[in-house]
């Protein structure tokens, strides 16, 4: 079973706005065992949108399209669907009762006709009920075929899909089952581990796949496959992780399914029963940010500080200016004391501190431009870790936070 996704707006096309829709939706379908064919991102024009259409019903057998169902003359989507299936529409009384609702509780202007339209919906779509917003989705049948057109606003179009069109799919269709899992590296670079699984990989069983995902400083390596029972298809890449884990084990850091290297540092630390701060300059409360976004970080991350100017890494950290003096505030010995600030000040058990030199510029004591230090306080003491993490200010920043986690999480495991 394929699907095909498409995106329309143009605010995609000129990069205002990052596809986050696609990416959940891939992963939502790949979840119940539908396969992505194409992810197509189209102007919203009618003869783009009926064109698209036509060319994703080739490979397709379920159509998803996010965005144009707004109340405004741009949103043209709902009427290019009725021309497509030859349709008209009609005003369906529980979405217009339902976009009253929300204008009588949350909306201080009143409604508009414009809003009151949103109620008007192809005849031959099985209205798919939006609980957050004014733009209901809609779900049609053509040829064998499912066609499905959803609102771009992220949060409204989960829903609907989480509720409504899982649902309707996995009752329309036998679906196979699929299975990823995914094995967490850090350190090397994905030719060097190609190199040394090279063997490993020739012989995988038919039909695991792998697929190499290198991204700032780790690879991770995706293993995926598919077949009738769930259970024998996790059996089986289990197996082969196995096989391969001897072969890396010095960069092997565990096994992901949708959970980052946070989340498994966040595991090993309430596991542990043990807390975390961090003290943060360039990075700017990056790790800090990974951390917090989680729900429940509070049972092992204590508090933070950014500590970016000079002067407040003394007010707030206790780090001597003197230190700074001599061994230059991009150094190994400021961010080992910071990070003991740290530690002392949120009473943790555990403290990352970072200072460094993103750039564009070059920093005092002759630190050349992407030279960092990343500091680790445990109940045993601290040590300080040397990297240079190349010109971009915004990698550097990216690929210092990976290696912070990489480093945590190494000392948390051992």
């Amino acid at each position: 079973m394929r699907a095909e996704l498409v995106s329309i707006g143009d605010e995609i096309l000129i990069g205002q706005i990052v596809n986050t829709n696609a990416v959940f939706l891939a992963k939502e379908l790949n979840s119940i065992g539908v396969e992505i064919a194409q992810i197509t991102s189209i102007s919203d024009k009618k003869g783009i949108i009926i064109k698209a259409l036509n060319e994703a019903r080739k490979r397709a057998d379920i159509i998803i399209m996010t965005g144009g169902l707004g109340p405004t003359k741009d949103d043209v989507t709902k009427h290019t669907l009725c021309e497509y299936f030859d349709d008209h529409l009609i005003k369906d009384e529980e979405v217009l009762e339902h976009i009253e609702n929300i204008f009588r509780k949350y909306v201080t202007t009143p409604i508009s006709n414009m809003n009151r339209d949103q109620a008007n919906l192809p005849s031959k779509a099985s209205i798919l009920h939006n609980r957050f917003g004014t733009a209901a989705g809609m779900w049609f049948m053509d040829q064998g075929q499912v066609f499905v057109s959803l609102p771009g606003i992220p949060y409204e179009m989960e829903a609907l899909v989480k509720n409504e069109v899982l649902p309707k799919i996995q009752k329309q269709f036998v679906l196979p089952a699929l299975y990823h899992k995914t094995i967490l590296t850090y350190g090397l670079g994905e030719s060097v581990i190609a190199d040394r699984i090279e063997d490993w990989e020739e012989n995988l069983p038919e039909p695991i796949k792998l697929a190499y995902l290198p991204s700032l400083g780790r690879v991770r390596l995706r293993l995926s496959t598919k077949g009738a029972e769930l259970e024998t298809l996790k059996k089986q890449i289990d197996d082969e992780i196995k096989k391969v884990i001897p072969l890396i084990e010095d960069i092997f850091f565990g096994t992901e399914e949708d959970q980052p290297i946070e989340f498994l540092i966040a595991q090993q630390l309430n596991q542990l029963g043990k807390t975390l701060s961090c003290a943060e300059s360039f990075t700017g409360g990056a790790i800090s940010t990974r951390f917090t976004a989680q729900a429940g970080a509070s049972t092992f991350f204590k508090g933070s500080a950014v500590t970016y100017a000079t002067d407040s890494k003394c007010s707030l950290l206790g780090v001597e200016s003197s230190l700074i003096e001599t061994q230059g505030v991009v150094s190994g010995a400021v961010a080992s004391a910071m990070a003991l600030g740290a530690q002392k000040k949120y009473n943790s058990d555990y403290a990352l501190a970072t200072t460094g030199n993103a750039g564009p510029t070059k920093a005092d004591k002759g630190q050349e431009l992407g030279t960092i230090f990343i500091a680790l306080a445990s109940p045993d003491g601290v040590d300080s870790f040397k990297y240079n993490m190349g010109n971009n200010r915004t990698r550097v920043i990216h690929k210092t936070v990976n290696q912070a986690f990489e480093i945590l999480y190494k000392t948390l495991i051992n």
